[in-house]
């Protein structure tokens, strides 16, 4: 069996001629059906994917394990973003999408697969926006992420994410050679209105747009 047939997701095909999928990654205790309305309000004819995180912490899917809030079971994010990488494959395939136009948009421990993906496997996304995601790893050493654009959004009144692991993920993927756009709100975990205007604007601008 595939892993496209053993993640549970959803597949919106695109409208019109946009090349672009956007690959939604809902946050601990979402689904696969979460984030679409995001994606659409970002690129009203882009492909979307939207796979459900395979974990659960209690009855909450994640994409991947913690031992506690901010401390990660690293070897359990290396198998997942190799999972995720080759579900990716996979839908490019069965979907007819173009591997090297998929964009991430993930919230919370969504942004947080989607970042760490994008360091073990550079190949995995095209772009990625990240929305109050916090730090999860460094590979050393680092890959190349010369091309690739991010989109990082922070609240600087986040319970959860300390501005400085926002900053720490921001700077990893800038040393990597990404070209990291981040947005810093007053705000606090939850996604604001201001977090989706930025995040299209840099959709746009970044040239998945189309």
């Amino acid at each position: 069996m595939s892993l496209l047939d053993e993640f549970t997701h959803q597949f919106v095909p695109a409208e019109g001629t946009s090349t672009t999928t956007l690959v939604t990654l809902h946050g601990t205790g979402g689904d696969e059906h979460d984030l679409l309305d995001l994606g659409r309000a970002l690129h009203p004819r882009a492909a979307l994917l939207s796979p459900r995180g395979r974990v659960l912490e209690g009855n909450m899917p994640r994409f991947f394990r913690r031992f506690a809030e901010g401390r990660f079971d690293l070897d359990d994010v290396r198998v997942r973003a190799a999972e995720l990488a080759t579900l990716l494959d996979e839908a490019a395939i069965a979907y007819g999408l173009a591997r090297d136009r998929m964009v991430a948009v993930g919230y919370s421990n969504g942004a947080n697969i989607a970042h760490a993906t994008l360091l073990l496997r550079p190949d995995s996304f095209a772009g990625a926006a990240l929305l109050h995601a916090q730090f999860v790893l460094a590979p050393d050493p680092l890959p190349s992420l010369v091309g690739r654009a991010v989109f990082l959004a922070a609240g600087e009144a986040d319970p959860i994410v300390p501005v400085a692991e926002a900053r720490r993920l921001a700077d990893t993927l800038a040393a990597a050679g990404a070209t990291v756009t981040p947005f810093w709100s007053r705000g606090g975990h939850g996604l604001t209105g201001d977090d989706v205007e930025h995040a299209k604007r840099w959709l746009n601008s970044a040239g998945f747009g189309s």
